[in-house]
């Protein structure tokens, strides 16, 4: 067989190979899809990842306006109708913080992050001064509340409690404009100043992402854990933080100068559906509610072992075409002829990795999946190259160069930031030896020769 011809019959074994690894590419993708439902379940079922807005105080108002309509003849006229219309106000400072305490929920063998924020206080000081009525219009004002919104109002666990100037006022369920809690005021009268301070004191339920709305002119908001490996979402970094093994510590100051939050809310755009956020946050996304600005924070886990084999199977091409030059320059410069089904069986072998390595790592470490799955493979193809090769010295090299290349791929995968550099350096690495070692190889010559051995 010419050497071009055997060159071609690589090229083609290599792309045939791709159809079983895009195959274990699919299934990786199909246990994602999996995940995804189980926090989706789960959130259901207790409660989706959270947004906390709040408080704010509305004053509900009716008054007389003059509006234009149309007859029954299509003419237009002036009326004056009775609209009702509401003022909100938002606090002048906010400070809200918590521990968040983390858990798991399991869904078949799936665990999912999920968390209380416990000892969580909210801290708001109002001066809202309402509007002189203008005696035209005819005004009338009902009862004012402070109006708290969660996404998923089931979150609360036990009965919340909201002090007003030092008075713990009855909460009843709803907030402005969705879910959540209220507690109802007096009605104020015309023109009046209202100078309040509110404390809610709660406890609330999430899965696996909070976020926190900075609704007040001076937002103050504190939050710490126990959980390791936090990711700080939405549209502020904390101003401080620690994170250790330990757990982490974080500090949010915002000003409404830095944030659209209040003209956003006042905008009318709600928070999200629990099952929108739970998505959001099993995607990767960030934590707080679409083009709403927010501050918050995800309970990640420290590997993720579906991305891990996802970037991992990538690499697997790579993997078969240096597994196949190999081969190719032991049958060229050894004379030693390696028949297409010994590839393809070589190449199936590389490619059964990337399925061992997922379904391990459901059960057990990722690290520990990574080290099974590559000794079951090195193993193997260690016993199968040393008759393939008619060596035991030859199997036992070729075992060494892959294990090389798992324990190189393991390091592209802890390092995801240095991931474009090291494997630039080692497909350079690779070029470099193999140039070296065919550097005074006479292709012409060895092509020669194989056609006479051919001919024989």
């Amino acid at each position: 067989m010419r050497i071009g011809l055997k060159m071609l019959m690589v090229a083609v074994l290599t792309l045939a190979i791709l159809l079983p690894l895009a195959i274990i590419r699919g299934t990786i993708t199909e246990r994602q899809a999996y995940r995804r439902e189980a926090v989706a379940d789960i959130a259901r079922s207790y409660a989706g990842a959270q947004t906390f807005a709040g408080p704010v105080l509305v004053v509900p108002y009716s008054e007389r306006v003059e509006v234009e309509e149309r007859d029954a003849q299509g003419f237009s006229r002036k009326a004056w109708r009775r609209q009702a219309k509401q003022w909100v106000f938002f606090p002048r400072t906010l400070d809200v913080r918590g521990h968040l305490q983390p858990g798991t929920r399991k869904r078949g063998l799936h665990e999912v992050r999920v968390y209380e924020l416990r000892d969580a206080v909210a801290s708001a000081d109002f001066d809202a001064q309402l509007p002189v009525a203008d005696p035209a219009r005819e005004r009338s004002i009902g009862a004012a509340w402070i109006s708290v919104s969660f996404a998923d109002v089931r979150g609360l666990l036990g009965t919340p409690h909201l002090s007003i100037d030092g008075v713990e006022r009855p909460i009843a369920q709803g907030a402005h404009d969705g879910a959540g809690i209220h507690a109802l005021l007096a009605e104020p009268a015309e023109g009046a100043r209202l100078r309040l301070r509110t404390r809610l004191e709660f406890t609330l339920g999430g899965t696996e992402s909070l976020a926190l709305v900075p609704l007040g002119d001076r937002n103050t908001m504190a939050i710490d854990s126990s959980w390791p490996h936090p990711r700080f979402d939405g549209s502020f970094l904390p101003r401080t933080r620690r994170v250790d093994a330990k757990g982490f510590s974080a500090r949010w100051e915002v000003s409404a100068l830095a944030t659209r939050a209040q003209a956003q809310f006042l905008a009318g755009q709600r928070l999200p559906a629990s099952g929108d956020l739970a998505t959001t946050a099993s995607a990767g996304g960030d934590a707080g509610p679409e083009g709403i600005d927010s501050v918050g924070v995800s309970l990640v886990e420290p590997v993720n072992v579906y991305s891990q084999a996802d970037r991992a199977s990538k690499y697997g091409v790579l993997f078969v075409l240096l597994t196949f030059v190999g081969f190719f320059m032991y049958e060229l410069l050894r004379q030693l002829p390696i028949h297409p089904i010994q590839y393809g069986l070589v190449g199936l072998a590389l490619a059964i990795f990337f399925l061992l390595l997922v379904s391990l790592s459901e059960h057990i470490q990722f690290g520990w999946a990574y080290l099974a799955s590559s000794i079951a493979c090195i193993g193997l193809l260690g016993f199968y190259l040393s008759a393939v090769l008619r060596s035991a010295a030859r199997g036992a090299g070729f075992a060494a160069m892959l294990a090389l290349l798992y324990g190189a791929l393991y390091g592209l995968l802890v390092s995801e930031d240095n991931a474009l550099v090291l494997g630039a350096g080692l497909l350079f690495a690779i070029l470099a030896a193999i140039m070296v070692v065919t550097r005074k190889v006479d292709w012409y010559a060895v092509g020669e020769r194989r056609v006479g051995l051919a001919q024989r």
